[in-house]
């Protein structure tokens, strides 16, 4: 595949995930004729939404949306994954940590704001933030224990930095979220976000992944919840692992999902960490990093997600040498990709 570049300065800060423009009036407003959404890496959510615009002259352009959270500004982090339903653009932290541990609670966040305020010039956009304080991530670890699947271990190191050392932090100061962590939990990576027509999300991890090195989704039902007066907490239904795009001996997790037109979804998936920078997953798990990253999609078939069931996707697009791609859109029967850069972003279309 041929890729053209396109390249952008936003806030001297890469990005993550790729969601296509749905509001006609946001594209009117800025004389474009499509427009991704991009969330920008390390800040706080208010401070790293941008609109990546291709104007109806063909030019391509980048905006830093300014946004208001409320009280909840400045006190998230890392947010990694944007999924479009019923008008509101959802984004996800990561609910990880750094790379050497420990978990970070402002990474346990979920947030959504209105697409069409967008439109309405320099006014802040307001974001409702709403984080779960680990909530996600005790459904989803519970919903992992449950299903009929061999996890890869997370390696001592790994448990000692993100789990042992998390409760450590959060008994010294009496936080009450450490009723949430477990010490057999494994430390989630929350890297895709994609709505089914049911209304449930599927959360797309980077790890963990299977011993067999295979991607995961797990199926969450009542994230709009979060965000009404009667506030109810997420729930996990059960998990996914896609299969036949994984080579044997390699780690693969997902770094970006989308719906796709026909009902499906196209997901990216690579290496379960990134290489060259102090990650404590990487040490326990070597191999994990060298993966370059492929396209591929997939379709959920029948059945409950509780049993574990195994979606078998195809390869779309090998993407290596890339091993940092992350988003994905198929729009207008073309591919955009979104890479992580340092300090820029950069947009592929295929």
């Amino acid at each position: 595949m041929t890729l053209r570049l396109v390249e952008f300065v936003v806030a001297g800060n890469e990005a993550s995930d790729l969601l296509p423009v749905r509001s006609a009036a946001l594209l009117r407003a800025y004389g474009a004729r499509r427009g991704f959404w991009t969330v920008l890496d390390e800040g706080p959510v208010e401070r790293c939404l941008a609109l990546l615009l291709e104007r109806d002259d063909g030019e391509w352009t980048a905006l830093h949306v300014l946004a208001d959270a409320g009280v909840e500004n400045g006190r998230t982090e890392d947010g990694e994954a944007l999924a479009h339903h019923d008008g509101w653009v959802y984004v996800f932290g990561s609910h990880f940590g750094s790379k050497a541990g420990p978990l970070r609670p402002r990474r346990a966040f979920v947030a959504r704001f209105r697409e069409d305020d967008a439109a309405a010039g320099p006014v802040p956009v307001p974001v409702h933030v709403v984080r779960n304080s680990f909530r996600l991530h005790r459904a989803v670890n519970d919903a992992l224990a449950a299903a009929p699947l061999t996890l890869l271990p997370a390696g001592e190191r790994v448990r000692e930095r993100f789990i042992v050392e998390t409760l450590a932090r959060g008994t010294v100061r009496e936080k009450s979220w450490v009723s949430r962590l477990a010490p057999d939990d494994l430390p989630l990576n929350v890297e895709a976000a994609a709505f089914t027509p049911a209304g449930t999300v599927l959360l797309g991890l980077r790890f963990p992944v299977t011993d067999a090195g295979e991607p995961i989704l797990v199926e969450v039902a009542g994230v709009p919840g979060m965000f009404t007066g009667e506030r109810a907490w997420p729930r996990a239904l059960g998990a996914y692992v896609l299969t036949g795009v994984t080579a044997p001996g390699q780690l693969t997790g997902f770094r970006a999902i989308t719906p796709t037109a026909d009902g499906g979804y196209a997901a990216v998936i690579g290496s379960i960490d990134a290489l060259g920078k102090g990650s404590v997953l990487l040490d326990d798990h070597p191999g994990g990093g060298e993966v370059t990253s492929r396209h591929v999609r997939f379709r959920l078939t029948g059945g409950e997600a509780g049993d574990g069931r195994r979606l078998v996707g195809e390869q779309v697009a090998d993407l290596a040498p890339f091993h940092h791609v992350e988003g994905v859109a198929e729009l207008d029967g073309r591919s955009f990709y979104v890479t992580d850069e340092d300090h820029r972003v950069a947009l592929w279309v295929g």
